[in-house]
C-alpha cells in the first residue's frame, strides 16, 4: 500500500497551489482510502511501491514533498489560477499606478498617431478659405510642405497627451471610487452616471493644466509655417513673445471643449459597455474571453467619440482660434466666426478623427489593464448581485 501522510497546508513545505481542489480530486482518485479519512489535504506517494521498506518509514514527508514536486501530478484549479493572475489589488497604489501609465499610452501613441489628421484640421478652422476640404487639405500641405508638415508638432502632441492622459485616465479611477464611497454603495450604482460625469470632470481639470503649454505649441507650430520646427523652438519663441502667460491664454477654451468631451467620454463609455453586454452579447461579461471584451471596450469607445466629438467642437475651434491670433478674445473669435461656423467647421473630419481615437484609446487602455492582471472598464454588477455571490 502506499505511503501516505496528512499534514496541514500551513505545516507542509509545499507550495500552497498544491493543495487546489483539482489536485485533492486527483488525489482521491489515486487514493481513495487516504482521502476519505479526513478533510486534511493527504499526499500519495506514486514511488513509494519501488523503496524499500526503510525507505518508506523514513523520512515520509520528504519522500512525498519530493515525489509530487518532481512531477506534474498536482494542478492548479481554475480559481485558484484566476487568483494568482489577478497581480494588482483595486484601488490600490499599484492600481492607480497602472491606471496612469495605461492613460499615458492610449492618450499619448494614439493623439500622435492621428497627427496628419488634427494638422488638416486646425488649418481648416484656421484658415477655411484656403483649406475647403479634407483631401484638398492634404494636398495643399504635402504641395507646400511637404510630407513632413503633416506631422508637424508630433513631439509637443506625443508629450502633451501623455500628460493628460496619465491625469484622465489615473485620476477619473481616483475620482470615480472616491465619489463612490461618499455616496455609498446603493447610491453610487443608483445614480452611477452621476458619478461618471463628476469623476471625469474632476479628472479633466488636472489634465487640461498638465496639457495646455503642449496644445499651445502644437497648434502655432502646425499652423504657422516658419514659426517653429518643434517643442524647444516653438517653447522658446511663444514664451519670448507672450511670455509664460502665453502658454496658458487657452485654458480656459481647453476646459471649455476638453471637460465636457471627457465627461461625455467616460460616461458615454461606460452606458454603451453596460447596454452591449445587456442588449446585445448574449454572455454575461465575466464568461466572455478577454479578446470579446476588448472588442465590446473599442467599439463602445468609438461611439463615445463620435458624441464627444459633436459636444467639444465649438470649443475646438475657439481653441484652434485663440492660440494662433494673438491677443484674441473668446468674443471676438466667436464674432468673427459666427455661430454656424463655430458648431460646423472642420466637424466631419473630428467626428472621423475623435470616433477612431476615442476607440483605440479605451481599447488600448483596457488592454494594458488586461495585460497586468485586472478587468477592462465598465460593467459593474449591481450591489445585490455582489452580495449574493458573496453568499
Amino acid at each position: 500500500m502506499a505511503m501516505v501522510e496528512r499534514r496541514s497546508a500551513k505545516e507542509s513545505f509545499l507550495p500552497q497551489h498544491l493543495y487546489s481542489s483539482s489536485a485533492l480530486n486527483l488525489l482521491s482518485r489515486a487514493n481513495p482510502v487516504a482521502s476519505s479519512a479526513a478533510s486534511t489535504p493527504v499526499l500519495y506517494d506514486p514511488f513509494a511501491r519501488f523503496r524499500p521498506n526503510s525507505a518508506k518509514n523514513a523520512g515520509a514527508s520528504r519522500s512525498s514533498a519530493a515525489a509530487v514536486q518532481g512531477s506534474n501530478f498536482m494542478i492548479p484549479s481554475a480559481a485558484e489560477t484566476a487568483v494568482k493572475a489577478t497581480k494588482i489589488d483595486m484601488y490600490s497604489k499599484e492600481f492607480y499606478a497602472a491606471c496612469t501609465v495605461g492613460g499615458i499610452l492610449s492618450c499619448g501613441l494614439t493623439h500622435t498617431g492621428v497627427t496628419p489628421l488634427d494638422v488638416v484640421k486646425c488649418n481648416m478652422q484656421i484658415d477655411p478659405a484656403k483649406y475647403k476640404g479634407i483631401g484638398q487639405g492634404f494636398k495643399t500641405i504635402l504641395a507646400e510642405q511637404g510630407v513632413k508638415g503633416l506631422v508637424k508638432g508630433w513631439v509637443p502632441t506625443l508629450l502633451g497627451y501623455s500628460a493628460q492622459g496619465a491625469c484622465k485616465f489615473g485620476l477619473y479611477e481616483f475620482f470615480k471610487k472616491y465619489y463612490s464611497d461618499l455616496a455609498g454603495e446603493e447610491n453610487a450604482y443608483k445614480y452611477k452616471t452621476f458619478i461618471y460625469l463628476a469623476g471625469s470632470a474632476s479628472a479633466e481639470f488636472f489634465a487640461d493644466i498638465a496639457l495646455c503649454p503642449f496644445e499651445a505649441i502644437k497648434v502655432r507650430v502646425q499652423t504657422k509655417p516658419g514659426f517653429a520646427n518643434g517643442l524647444v523652438d516653438g517653447y522658446a519663441k511663444l514664451t519670448a513673445a507672450e511670455g509664460i502667460g502665453g502658454l496658458y491664454k487657452g485654458i480656459v477654451p481647453l476646459w471649455g471643449r476638453q471637460i465636457p468631451y471627457t465627461m461625455m467620454k467616460f460616461a458615454c463609455f461606460e452606458s454603451t459597455v453596460e447596454a452591449l453586454y445587456k442588449y446585445a452579447i448574449p454572455i454575461p461579461k465575466k464568461d466572455c474571453s478577454k479578446n470579446t471584451q476588448l472588442g465590446v471596450s473599442f467599439a463602445a469607445g468609438y461611439i463615445a467619440g463620435v458624441f464627444c466629438a459633436i459636444v467639444s467642437h465649438p470649443a475646438d475651434n475657439l481653441v484652434s482660434f485663440l492660440n494662433n491670433a494673438k491677443g484674441a478674445t473668446v468674443g471676438q473669435a466667436v464674432s468673427e466666426m459666427g455661430l454656424l461656423s463655430l458648431f460646423t467647421r472642420g466637424l466631419p473630419l473630428r467626428i472621423v478623427m475623435i470616433g477612431t481615437l476615442t476607440g483605440a484609446q479605451w481599447g488600448i487602455y483596457d488592454a494594458f489593464k488586461v495585460f497586468v492582471g485586472l478587468p477592462t472598464t465598465g460593467s459593474a454588477p449591481p450591489p445585490a448581485e455582489d452580495k449574493a455571490k458573496a453568499h
